[in-house]
């Protein structure tokens, strides 16, 4: 049974077109939250916001793009024009791009920078002047921001670029009473892991603990849980099987 912890906040996802990002605006409108989604996607973040809504929900998309301080600005006027306050902000859009260190690229290195690190930054500015005391961040980190794999050095350095993001954020902006948190997820077959090879997703599978992946629900059940801890801040939350183990 659902006690509708949200009831009449607002919530803002980032990246809702698939995913955890789906998952976590469905949980947050579950919960009584008006939903604000952002995707680069708009077809598919507008597919999310309309089945929220047929299932009772509240639910706003939007095409979003999270390196575009513009965007951004425009995005938060918009919020607060309809709904009049900010309670809840997830960063979750994510870009993924590989490569060992010798064959990557200095643009994808970059694009990965901008979407995964200043993205987030670019949110919490244009954010900060309507998250109110009570307020809520969380940002979606990962294991390889915290645990090196071959091949990662993009978005691995992304992650934990925001993990650090997250510490100062925590204490910049407790004096306000917003508190800024990060979960990481650990394994989720995602559009983001659809080009893993089998043979690579199966490795990476026999050294989860749990022995299975995640799923975006159990993902966004930690999300949602943490957002409405009033005495947590600068934490770090894994949901991934043990993997950090």
């Amino acid at each position: 049974a659902m006690n509708r912890r949200l009831e009449n906040k607002v919530a803002l996802v980032t990246g809702a077109g698939s995913g955890l990002g789906a998952a976590t605006a469905t949980r947050f409108a579950e919960e009584g939250a008006h939903v604000f989604l952002t995707d680069i996607n708009l077809d598919s973040v507008a597919n999310v916001a309309s089945t929220i809504r047929a299932a009772g929900g509240e639910a706003t998309a939007r095409r979003q793009d999270v390196t575009d301080e513009a965007d951004w600005d425009i995005l938060m006027q918009d919020i607060i024009a309809a709904k009049g306050r900010l309670d809840v902000l997830v960063n979750n859009a994510g870009l993924h791009r590989g490569g060992l260190i010798g064959s990557l690229s200095q643009g994808d290195w970059q694009d990965v920078i901008d979407t995964n690190l200043s993205g987030p930054l670019n949110c919490v500015r244009a954010a900060l002047p309507y998250l109110r005391e009570g307020g809520s961040i969380v940002n979606i980190g990962a294991v390889v921001g915290l645990r090196g794999f071959a091949g990662d050095a993009a978005y691995g350095a992304s992650k934990a670029g925001l993990a650090g993001l997250t510490q100062v954020l925590a204490v910049e902006l407790a004096r306000r009473g917003v508190r800024v948190n990060l979960v990481i997820p650990g394994m989720v077959s995602t559009e983001m892991t659809a080009g893993i090879s089998p043979r690579a997703k199966a490795k990476l599978v026999e050294s989860i603990p749990l022995g299975r992946e995640g799923t975006a629900d159990e993902l966004a059940n930690v999300v949602w849980w943490v957002a409405g801890s009033p005495y947590m801040t600068g934490s770090t939350i894994s949901n991934d099987g043990g993997l950090l183990c």
